[in-house]
């Protein structure tokens, strides 16, 4: 099993589109083969961002998605990183896969790879589905 801190962006590209990479990553974490590592807010996030108007998903729609996630996933309460980031809402996954990798191998699946440093542990969602395979 992979354990994974799993950016909102990859979340939505999969609710948006199933048969995808992040769709099948997301699938993966229903199937046990990826963990999910998560924090309150990193969870308030994902909701928020599913439920823009933009995205079309119905409230039913994502909080379904987020019940199954949160079934299969491992709360991590973590402290705050003394890190600059481009983005300062990804700070949040930063620090949850940093207290994470205290405990285990944890990997970020993120689509905005720019957005963090460059770490072997910090993957493209094409790059975690190679993991997998």
């Amino acid at each position: 099993m992979h354990y994974a801190v799993i950016d909102t962006n990859v979340l939505v590209s999969a609710a948006l589109k199933w048969d995808s990479v992040p769709g099948r990553i997301i699938l993966c974490t229903f199937q046990g083969s990826i963990c999910p590592l998560l924090n309150e807010s990193i969870f308030r996030e994902y909701r928020e961002v599913l439920l823009r108007p933009k995205f079309h998903l119905t409230p039913s729609l994502a909080d379904d998605l987020l019940a199954a996630l949160q079934t299969h996933a491992i709360w991590i309460n973590a402290p705050a990183v003394p890190i600059e980031l481009p983005d300062p809402k990804d700070r949040v996954f930063y620090e949850v896969l940093m207290e994470s990798r205290k405990s285990c191998d944890a990997l970020l699946v993120t689509g905005n790879i720019k957005h963090f440093p460059l770490e072997e542990y910090i993957l493209t969602p094409r790059e975690m589905l190679n993991r997998l395979i």
